[in-house]
Formats: C-alpha cells, structure tokens, sequence
C-alpha cells in the first residue's frame, strides 16, 4: 500500500506555525481583511508562534513589499502568485527581525512552503529573491 508522501513530512512547531502565517496572509489578502483579524476570528492564541510573526509582518507590511519589488527583479508585486507574496513576507520578516533562526533554515522553510503551494517556478523563484535578500539583510552569515 503506498503511502502518501505528505504523512512523512516531519511536523515541527515552528514549521507548523510559519505555515498557518502563510494561510493566513493569503487568505486575509483574498478576503481583503487584516490578517489580525483574522486570526482573531479563528481564536488562535496571542503567545502562539503564528501570532507573533503575523504581528510583525503586520507592522513593517510596507516595508516588506518595499523589499520585495526591490529584490524580484522585473516582478511587480501585484503581478506575482499571492502565495509567493505571503511566503516572502514572511520570509524576508524573518531574515530582518529574528536573528536567532538561521539564514538556511528561512530560506529552505519558504522554498518548501513555495513548492508544496505555489506554482512549479515559485521555489526557484522564492530562493533567488530570498539570497539576495540574506546578502544584505545578513552578510556575514
């Protein structure tokens, strides 16, 4: 009997909450809702890991999409995937605002979360954006 590929994938905390922030921003985009407010609607606690990176992202939103179109070199950022978006918001939060979780691990977390959501282009896409972020964000890292 095969088994599907999805139930070996290893479950972590933090990878489990960079993924629900992920839903949230696309799903709050689609809706045209803050994605605060969303969460506060689904009832997802405030200490939760999910809450703190949505309260960042929140925070420095104009920021972040400032970056984006810097870095996505001839994309607009109303011309790219909304999950591509939501991934590297939340990727580029992580390379600015959280020292303590390393580089490769941001990166290979958004690139997965790109493969498993996006489109069959976002995890090259999403890597190359987020390396040339990490050069400037991170350089001796």
């Amino acid at each position: 009997m095969a088994r599907d590929p999805e139930s070996f994938r290893m479950s972590d905390e933090r990878t489990d909450a960079r993924e629900q922030a992920v839903i949230f921003l696309y799903e709050s985009e689609q809706r045209g809702i803050s994605p605060l407010e969303l969460l506060a609607d689904r009832g997802v606690a405030s200490a939760d890991l999910t809450s703190e990176l949505l309260n960042g992202i929140e925070a420095v939103r104009a920021d972040l999409d400032a970056e984006i179109v810097t870095f996505a070199k001839g994309w607009a950022l109303d011309r790219m995937p909304a999950l591509d978006r939501a991934i590297l918001r939340l990727a580029i939060y992580e390379l600015r605002s959280r020292p303590d979780v390393p580089v490769a691990v941001v990166i290979d977390e958004a690139v997965e979360l790109a493969k498993r959501f996006s489109t069959d282009d976002s995890g090259r896409f999403v890597n190359g954006v987020l390396a040339a972020v990490a050069k400037e964000a991170r350089p001796t890292a």
